[in-house]
C-alpha cells in the first residue's frame, strides 16, 4: 500500500512544533538591528534591552559597520530591520510553549493578512471568469490550434515565469494563472505536476538566478555594501543555462507521461491517472469564441498585463493588486450583465475555494515568528558564521551556500533573508577577500535551490491548487535539484576567482 505525506497544513504544524522545540534546546541570542525612521529622520537602533537614536548619516552607518549606501534607506530601498555586525549577544530563553504553538498558525494569517487577502480575491475573481464559460471556450479554442505543438507552450511559459521570477521577483503573483494553465496542459496530455512545474518552477527559478529582483539581488547587494550591477553577467547566464537546463528536463517528463499516462508520477504516487486520460479526449469545438467571450479574455488578459506593468513601474505590491482583481471582478459582472446577488455570491464562493491555501500560506509565516519570537533565528545565523569564517576560499563558498539552503527552510523571505544576513556575511567577506558579488550569488542560489522545497514557501499552496501531494512533487524536481545544485557551485567556485 502506497503511504502519502499529511496534508499541507499537518506538515506546516509539525514544523511549527520542530521550530518551537528548537527554542527549548538553542540559546537564545540576539543581534542589534537598525531601521530608519522617517518622519524624525534619525536612525534607530534597537538593542536587547534598549532604544538608541543616531543621526541620519553615512557616518553612523560606517561606524556600525553595516556598508549600505544611506540612500537607500530613505528611498525606501530598505524597510526591514537591518542586522548590526558584531552586535550579537546571548539573551535569556524565551522558549514557546504550546499555546505559542497553538497561536503561531494564527498570528502568522495576521502578519501576512495582505497575501491572504490577495489570494482571497484572486479566488472570487477566478471563480467569477470561470463562471462565464470564456475560459473554457478560450481554452478549447487554444488546444485545437496548439494541437501537436504543446511542448512550444511549456517552453515558452517556462521562460516567462523564470523571466519574471528573476527580473522583478514574480512569487504569490503566480498562483493566479493554475486556473488558466491547469486545463490547458490536460487537454494536451499532460498531468498536474507539469503546470506546477511551469508556473512555480519558473518562478522559483528566477529566484535562483536573479538579475534585477529588487526583493532579493538589490536588496542583498545593498546590505552587503555592493553595487547591484556587480555580477549582473554572471547571473544573466546563469538565468539561461538553469533556465534551459529546467526547460529540458520538464518538457522531457511531459512528453512521456503524454506517451504513457502510467509514467506520471502522479499516478504513481496519488493515483490520478483518470484525470490524465481524460484530458486527451477529443472535442468538438470549432474554435470559434464569440465577441462576449473574446471581450472577457481581453479584461483577463489586461489584468494580467496591468498587475505585471504595475509591479515592475509603479512598485505595486499586495494592496495595490488585490485591488485591481476586485475592480477587474465587478468588470467582468457587468459585461455579463449579472445581478447584484449572483455576483456576490459567485464572488464569495471563488473565495472559500482559496480559504486553505490562505491558511497555509498563514501558517508558513507562523514558522518564522516562533524562531523570532524564541529569538534563535539569530543564534542560528551567528553560529553558521562562525563555523564557516576560518573555511579556505572555495570551502567558505560552497558552506555558505549550504548555509543558505539550511536557513531557507524557516526563512522563505528572500529580502527578510538578506536584511538579516548580508551585512554580516559581507563583513565576513570583505575579511577573507572574497567577491561581496559571490556572497550574494550564494545567497541566491541557496534560497532558489531549497525554495523547491521548504514547506515555509509557495509549494505547498501551489500543491494544494492542483491537489498533488507533496511525496510526488519531491519524487519528480529531486533529480532537477542536483543538477541545478551542481551548476550553482560550479558558478560559484568560478565566481571567486574571476
Amino acid at each position: 500500500m502506497k503511504k502519502n505525506l499529511p496534508s499541507p497544513l499537518t506538515i506546516l504544524l509539525f514544523v511549527v512544533i520542530l521550530a518551537a522545540l528548537a527554542t527549548w534546546l538553542i540559546p537564545a541570542g540576539k543581534y542589534d538591528t537598525l531601521t530608519y525612521d522617517s518622519e524624525q529622520q534619525v536612525f534607530v537602533v534597537q538593542k536587547s534591552e534598549s532604544t538608541v537614536t543616531l543621526p541620519y548619516a553615512q557616518s553612523t552607518l560606517d561606524s556600525l559597520g553595516i556598508r549600505i549606501p544611506l540612500t537607500n534607506f530613505s528611498s525606501g530601498q530598505i524597510r526591514k530591520p537591518v542586522s548590526v555586525p558584531g552586535s550579537y549577544v546571548q539573551l535569556e530563553r524565551n522558549s514557546q510553549s504550546f499555546i505559542d504553538i497553538l497561536q503561531a498558525p494564527l498570528k502568522g494569517v495576521i502578519d501576512s493578512v495582505d497575501v491572504v487577502l490577495f489570494i482571497l480575491v484572486i479566488g472570487g475573481f477566478i471563480h467569477l471568469f470561470n463562471e462565464s464559460g470564456a475560459l473554457v471556450s478560450g481554452l478549447t479554442a487554444l488546444s485545437l490550434r496548439m494541437k501537436g505543438k504543446e511542448s512550444w507552450l511549456i517552453i515558452i511559459l517556462t521562460f516567462l515565469f523564470s523571466f519574471a521570477g528573476a527580473s522583478y521577483g514574480m512569487a504569490e503573483e503566480g498562483l493566479v494563472f493554475y486556473a488558466v494553465m491547469v486545463p490547458l496542459f490536460l487537454r494536451a496530455g499532460y498531468d498536474l505536476l507539469v503546470p506546477v512545474a511551469v508556473i512555480f518552477g519558473g518562478t522559483q527559478l528566477g529566484t535562483l538566478s536573479s538579475f534585477t529582483n529588487p526583493f532579493s539581488t538589490i536588496i542583498a547587494s545593498n546590505a552587503a555594501g555592493i553595487n547591484w550591477t556587480d555580477g549582473l553577467v554572471q547571473r544573466l547566464i546563469l538565468f539561461a543555462v538553469t533556465t534551459a537546463v529546467t526547460i529540458i528536463y520538464i518538457v522531457r517528463y511531459a512528453q512521456k507521461v503524454k506517451r504513457n499516462p502510467e509514467a506520471s508520477i502522479v499516478y504513481q504516487t496519488d493515483g490520478l491517472k483518470p484525470s490524465i486520460t481524460e484530458s486527451t479526449a477529443t472535442d468538438d469545438h470549432t474554435g470559434s469564441i464569440g465577441r462576449k467571450n473574446t471581450l472577457l479574455l481581453l479584461v483577463f488578459l489586461a489584468t494580467f498585463l496591468t498587475m505585471i506593468g504595475g509591479v515592475i513601474w509603479l512598485h505595486w505590491w499586495l494592496l495595490e493588486m488585490s485591488t485591481l482583481f476586485l475592480s477587474a471582478s465587478i468588470l467582468v459582472a457587468f459585461i455579463q450583465r449579472i445581478s447584484e446577488k449572483k455576483f456576490i455570491h459567485t464572488f464569495v464562493q471563488g473565495a472559500e475555494s482559496m480559504l486553505a491555501v490562505a491558511l497555509i500560506v498563514g501558517t508558513a509565516r507562523g514558522v518564522s515568528i516562533v524562531l523570532s519570537d524564541g529569538n534563535i533565528a539569530d543564534t542560528i545565523i551567528y553560529n553558521a558564521t562562525q563555523a564557516t569564517a576560518g573555511l579556505p576560499p572555495v570551502l567558505f563558498i560552497i558552506s555558505l551556500l549550504l548555509v543558505f539552503i539550511v536557513f531557507t527552510l524557516f526563512i522563505a523571505s528572500s529580502s527578510g533573508m538578506a536584511v538579516l544576513t548580508m551585512p554580516i556575511m559581507g563583513s565576513i567577506a570583505t575579511l577573507m577577500d572574497i567577491p561581496g558579488r559571490e556572497i550574494v550569488n550564494a545567497y541566491l542560489y541557496g534560497m532558489g535551490i531549497m525554495g523547491f522545497l521548504t514547506p515555509t514557501g509557495l509549494i505547498l499552496p501551489s500543491l494544494a491548487l492542483v491537489n498533488v501531494s507533496l511525496k510526488a512533487w519531491i519524487k519528480f524536481i529531486t533529480p532537477l535539484l542536483l543538477i541545478l545544485l551542481g551548476i550553482c557551485i560550479i558558478s560559484l567556485i568560478i565566481g571567486i576567482y574571476l
